[in-house]
């Protein structure tokens, strides 16, 4: 605690106040409600766990971003979560069992170590929804959908979507036959789309038909039809390449029939989250915000450590950072000011309207400023029946 300041957070700790606090409360309802409408049904895993299962299957970079803690119970590391993903999916493989197709959504804060950007929030709010138990291209798709309904209902329906598969990159590395190392190093090239390099680095493989398709993964972006010069380019691939190609296909002329007015953008170098990702993986972006507000993929076999090896698809929406858009959020607090008074007629009207869903402040004596408390009416006695009355601004 700062002695002199007591009152302040630590960096990168938000916390909401009126009216953005309300304000994303709404969200979470609207957004529960519409994942409820799918057929997804909401967990609510703890804040804490075992290390070894909040960092099952994912990158150091989550293990690193994990803050960590010994449990006086037990005397093992837990982890306080920086990810839900890997606690809904042990929830499906080792609590729930189902055995056959399993929907499931989340909503929660997150803490993390460093911010995902610079002057991010630490502490964000996490909402997204997992698919367990179904392979096809179909899962994929109807996450994405359900993914775009989100964003509507979160009022940020302007994104474009950024659409890729780990799998291409992952295939043509083995074809190539590249060292842990070299592979490593190439995958950070390709994230900086760094040309240069990424050819430097491939000169020493003798493969040359791989690398010559490797080095093309960069300019392998843009709208749909990149899909048809990716065949051309990667046409000596493997079978798993060209079967990826053809998910990538399907997964565009689905969503270009559902969303016919969305820009959907290809991107054969989009690797986020290559050590967890198993497939297809997306994106979504609004202008002027840097970093993707939502994100999602395909990751089968996570539940594997938990003893069920599952098929699962899922995404998730930063909602600290959709609220961070709207850099001044109009103070639109309504409500219905009452007097003080014991006058039952008044008591009942006042229960009236706020069964009907309205906000009504009654003054306790000498309270008198409707304006104090954001309302924009009034309660006033006109011939013995309390009215609303508009306040004149």
């Amino acid at each position: 605690m700062n002695v002199d300041k007591p009152w302040l957070l630590p960096d990168g700790i938000d916390e909401f106040l009126p009216p953005q606090a309300i304000r994303l409360e709404h969200m979470r309802r609207h957004l529960l409600k519409l994942f409820h409408s799918w057929g997804y049904e909401l967990v609510i895993p703890p804040m804490v766990e075992f290390l070894d299962s909040l960092v099952v299957g994912k990158a150091g970079d989550l293990e690193s971003n994990t803050f960590k803690l010994t449990d006086s119970a037990s005397g093992k590391l837990i982890g306080v979560r920086a990810d839900i993903t890997p606690q809904v999916s042990r929830i499906d493989a080792h609590r729930l069992k189902s055995e056959g197709t399993s929907r499931l959504c989340y909503f929660g804060h997150v803490l993390l170590t460093r911010p995902r950007e610079l002057g991010g929030s630490r502490n964000p709010v996490q909402c997204g929804a997992e698919l367990y138990g179904y392979e096809g291209i179909a899962a994929d798709l109807e996450i994405i959908n359900m993914m775009m309904e989100a964003l509507r209902a979160a009022k940020r329906d302007n994104c474009y979507i950024d659409l890729g598969h780990v799998g291409i990159f992952r295939s043509l590395t083995r074809q190539a036959d590249l060292s842990a190392v070299t592979e490593a190093h190439l995958f950070d090239a390709l994230q900086r789309k760094a040309q240069p390099e990424i050819d430097e680095i491939l000169k020493s493989v003798a493969n040359q038909s791989a690398t010559k398709m490797l080095a093309s993964l960069t300019r392998l972006n843009g709208g749909v039809e990149v899909l048809d010069e990716a065949a051309d380019v990667l046409s000596h691939a493997d079978e798993a390449v060209k079967k990826a190609l053809g998910d990538l296909q399907e997964i565009a002329q689905g969503f270009k029939k559902r969303w016919p007015d969305k820009y959907l953008n290809i991107d054969l170098a989009e690797l986020r989250g290559y050590a967890y990702h198993t497939g297809i993986v997306f994106g979504a972006y609004a202008p002027g915000y840097g970093q993707a507000i939502a994100v999602g993929g395909r990751y089968d076999g996570i539940g594997e450590v938990f003893g069920r090896h599952r098929p699962a698809t899922g995404f998730s929406l930063d909602l600290t950072a959709i609220m961070g858009l709207d850099e001044n959020i109009a103070d639109k607090r309504s409500g219905v000011f009452a007097p003080s008074s014991d006058d039952a007629r008044l008591a009942k009207k006042v229960a009236e309207l706020r069964a009907q869903g309205e906000r009504v402040i009654q003054a306790l004596p000498g309270e008198e400023d409707a304006s104090v408390v954001y309302c924009d009416r009034v309660l006033v006695n006109e011939d013995n029946n309390w009215m609303i009355k508009n306040l004149r601004k």
